[in-house]
């Protein structure tokens, strides 16, 4: 009689440990987004409290605080594409379309305004702030390339230029008095449209 072979569990054991170190991980970011933009100044060991972790298990997430800002911005950067492309972008007209997505972006970030001010001086690379904002970047073109087709918007300029000048615009206009106003206005006057 041949007996039967021990069911193999090290394949489980392994999955159910990355399923830990991802709740670890998205526990500890959410942590940080509520408790870093009603304490800017709170260290990785409040952090960790209000996460239900250990400073250990903070740390082999993220080895330096900096790095636990990176992921912070990097989450609000993924709330605010999610946003964004809950807005209908692809509907409507193109200067409506886009007015929505830059009003789903500032209510995204508007619940935020310490930690975005805290996440702001991180250092990054062009090429590095590039890539966080890729995704947003094509939400607006996608509208912008739309609109410039229909004739809403003026096709001599470039579309990726005028997108690069959109963010940049929205980041001049973000904790400013009037700030969405004065986006509004910008954005429709570099764009032409009516």
């Amino acid at each position: 009689m041949n007996p039967t072979p021990a069911p193999n569990t090290a394949p489980n054991t392994a999955r159910n440990r990355r399923a830990d170190a991802r709740r670890s991980r998205a526990s500890i970011l959410d942590a940080a987004i509520r408790l870093l933009n009603e304490r800017p100044d709170a260290g990785v060991g409040a952090v960790a409290t209000a996460a239900g972790v250990t400073r250990q298990t903070v740390y082999a997430h993220f080895p330096s605080r900096e790095q636990l800002l990176t992921a912070v911005l990097d989450r609000l950067t993924e709330q605010t594409v999610a946003a964004m492309a809950a807005a209908d972008p692809d509907s409507g007209p193109a200067a409506e379309a886009l007015l929505r997505l830059l009003d789903a972006a500032e209510g995204a970030t508007r619940k935020y305004p310490a930690l975005i001010r805290l996440t702001g001086t991180l250092p990054a690379s062009r090429e590095e702030d590039a890539e966080r904002h890729l995704p947003v970047a094509e939400l607006l073109e996608r509208v912008v390339r739309r609109g410039q087709a229909s004739g809403e918007f003026d096709g001599r300029l470039p579309a990726d230029w005028l997108v690069t000048a959109t963010i940049a615009l929205a980041h001049a206009a973000s904790g400013q008095p009037e700030g969405d106003r004065l986006l509004r206005t910008s954005v429709l006057r570099l764009l032409r449209a009516d």
